[in-house]
């Protein structure tokens, strides 16, 4: 089973995904996509990883920026795949576009990893819970790669809430469950 969890900055969305898995198993894989590129950063990381170690559930944290669809991959090479907590998608996905940045065909690079990442995340037969930030709420980014962010953060969400059993908007710390009420035309 695959959950996709969105929302805001700061709405309670991390939180919720850690409560959802500890309800409902003992243990997981926590695969951060954060890097830590200056002093603030690994300061968040480290507030992260320290609130997971104190509570009572058996984490096991695995870092990987970029190969996010091979990761997953590699965990169910087996009978038996772990269930794993992914925070957060938007995160990879800078990683991702920055990493892309200087090449010439980066906007198909990226589609690509998207696509690749969806096609995972169905496939995946575990319990899997994924983490995004809705980006396409605010204002139009003033700078080039701002817009290709937003853009693309829209496709990756769009692409992995398609895939996914179910869908959580978590907004000022109340997670919605969206998918079951979706209007079909």
């Amino acid at each position: 089973m695959s959950i996709l969890v969105t929302g805001g900055a700061r709405s309670g969305k991390s939180s919720f995904a850690e409560r959802w898995i500890m309800a409902n198993t003992d243990q997981a894989i926590y695969v951060a996509t954060a890097q830590a590129f200056d002093q603030e950063m690994k300061e968040r990381i480290a507030l992260h990883k320290e609130q997971r170690d104190q509570a009572d559930f058996a984490w096991r944290t695995v870092e990987e920026p970029r190969r996010l669809a091979e990761l997953l991959r590699s965990f169910h090479s087996d009978s038996s795949a772990p269930t794993v907590l992914v925070d957060c998608l938007t995160l990879w996905l800078s990683n991702v576009i920055l990493a892309a940045e200087d090449q010439k065909d980066m906007e198909q690079n990226i589609r690509e990893a998207i696509q690749n990442l969806a096609e995972e995340i169905k496939g995946y037969p575990g319990q899997l819970v994924l983490v995004t930030n809705e980006v396409g709420d605010g204002i139009v980014p003033e700078y080039p790669l701002g817009r290709v962010y937003r853009d693309y953060a829209g496709i990756l969400n769009q692409s992995v809430a398609r895939v996914c059993e179910q869908v959580f908007l978590v907004t000022v710390g109340i997670p919605i469950e969206l998918k079951s009420r979706e209007y079909r035309l």
